[in-house]
């Protein structure tokens, strides 16, 4: 349309100082627009404009890049050549805003695949497909707008967090990390055998005994699969930002991320493995399984965990784990326990899960927070000042770790660089100590 504007105004602007020109160029602009017109009915009469579909469900992961595909649909399989482009929902980094595609004579429909980098984890929707194709004498440019059924699934970044733990990722009965059982006087009944001595009078089978006439013993092993949760606070203390790698993410961004690599872990090892979630009452509550569809359903129920402004309700809490977890298990609290009163809740409740279950309160450190002395050397007041908040605050953080140890739980400071590593390497360390 825009050469035959040109085309009538350039006419026009010659037939202005030749008057008898003006007839020349009415005719001319009245053929063009007959033409148009009769481009724009068969345009709506024949054509049909290209559709676009995509996959159900596209599963990407958080800062880094994916491809998204979308097929093209071509009605009449004609010749043409289309303009595309997607309208992403927030959050998405894409490299090209469109493009052009080539629909070959015959073809009834063209593959393309679009990359993006997603920088939130979630579930999104809305994607809409925009289409542009020309009328047959090109004349008209047909627009078509579709929206997607699709549902774009972004999962958190494991990859740095698994570099740090790389031999426990490998493949089993290779290098790296193997599943042991670990033989020795447990809790789980292994079978039984003929007294030996220096069997222990608690260790012989009364029944077995006065059956077969002769001193049987009961051998016992250390548990085959233990059962491990991870809970996470959600809450409004787990939106405090946290910088890692350059990136600014709320803490329960980290925590979560770390949650998954130690449900991994869980997993390799062949232990049982939950998951549970909670602000002021529980979200989420993922009986403990195994193998890695449980771990898929994990990772599903935590993707649009977001943090909440509720506080959260300690009381609550043990209420709904004390009732739900029969058998004891290994307990990871990642928490924020900055608040006093919340400290002060936390440490009056958990005496009550501590008597059944082994319990850990992960905290992330604050940047700053550390004994006085610790690092180099001041360099100014506002230095010094600083320092002096960031002991008290270590200082505080120590005082809960001694209150809670008598009552039977274990709270330590984690770094925010290596989160995931360190709850692993507390995990490895109460299984090779078989303190579960």
């Amino acid at each position: 349309m825009l050469w035959y504007v040109l085309a009538v105004a350039l006419i026009a602007a010659i037939a202005g100082p030749l008057p008898a020109l003006t007839g020349m160029w009415l005719l001319v602009a009245a053929a063009v627009t007959m033409l148009a017109l009769v481009d724009l009915a068969l345009t709506l009469w024949r054509e049909e404009p290209p559709g676009a579909s995509a996959p159900g469900v596209v599963r990407l992961t958080k800062d880094r890049a994916g491809m998204v595909p979308v097929v093209l649909k071509n009605p009449g399989g004609q010749d043409r050549r289309v303009r595309f482009a997607l309208a992403w929902p927030a959050g998405f980094e894409i490299a090209d805003e469109e493009r052009w595609v080539e629909l070959p004579a015959g073809a009834e429909h063209a593959r393309i695949e679009l990359s993006t980098t997603p920088r939130r984890r979630g579930r999104f929707g809305g994607l809409i497909a925009c289409v542009e194709s020309g009328s047959p004498l090109g004349f008209w440019r047909w627009r078509t707008r579709t929206a997607l059924a699709v549902e774009l699934r972004v999962y958190p970044n494991l990859f740095e967090e698994r570099k740090q733990l790389a031999a426990l990722f490998l493949p089993r009965g290779q290098q790296g990390a193997i599943v042991r059982r670990m033989v020795g006087r447990g809790r789980e009944f292994e079978k039984l055998r003929d007294y030996l001595p220096g069997d222990g009078f608690d260790e012989i089978h009364w029944k077995a005994t006065a059956k077969r006439g002769r001193p049987v013993t009961k051998v016992f092993q250390v548990e085959r699969t233990q059962e491990i949760y991870v809970i996470l606070d959600a809450s409004r203390l787990s939106a405090r930002p946290v910088v890692h790698h350059g990136v600014t993410q709320t803490a329960l961004e980290r925590c979560l991320t770390a949650a998954l690599v130690l449900l991994l872990a869980a997993e390799r090892q062949g232990d049982r493995f939950g998951l549970v979630a909670h602000d002021d009452r529980v979200r989420i509550f993922l009986r403990a399984g195994r193998g890695g569809g449980h771990y898929g359903a994990c990772r599903e129920a935590v993707l649009s965990l977001r943090p909440s402004e509720a506080t959260p309700d300690i009381a609550e809490i043990v209420r709904h784990l004390r009732s739900s977890l029969r058998r004891r298990a290994l307990l990871f609290f990642l928490t924020d326990l900055t608040d006093p009163v919340l400290a002060e809740d936390f440490a009056r409740h958990v005496r009550l899960l501590a008597r059944q279950h082994l319990v850990l309160v992960s905290q992330l450190r604050a940047p700053g927070v550390a004994p006085m002395f610790a690092g180099a050397g001041v360099r100014d007041d506002g230095d010094v000042y600083a320092r002096l908040a960031g002991h008290a605050r270590w200082n505080e953080a120590r005082a809960l770790a001694q209150k809670l140890k008598p009552l039977g739980a274990t709270a330590t400071l984690l770094e925010n660089e290596t989160l995931a590593a360190q709850l692993v390497t507390q995990y490895l360390q109460v299984k090779r100590r078989q303190a579960l």
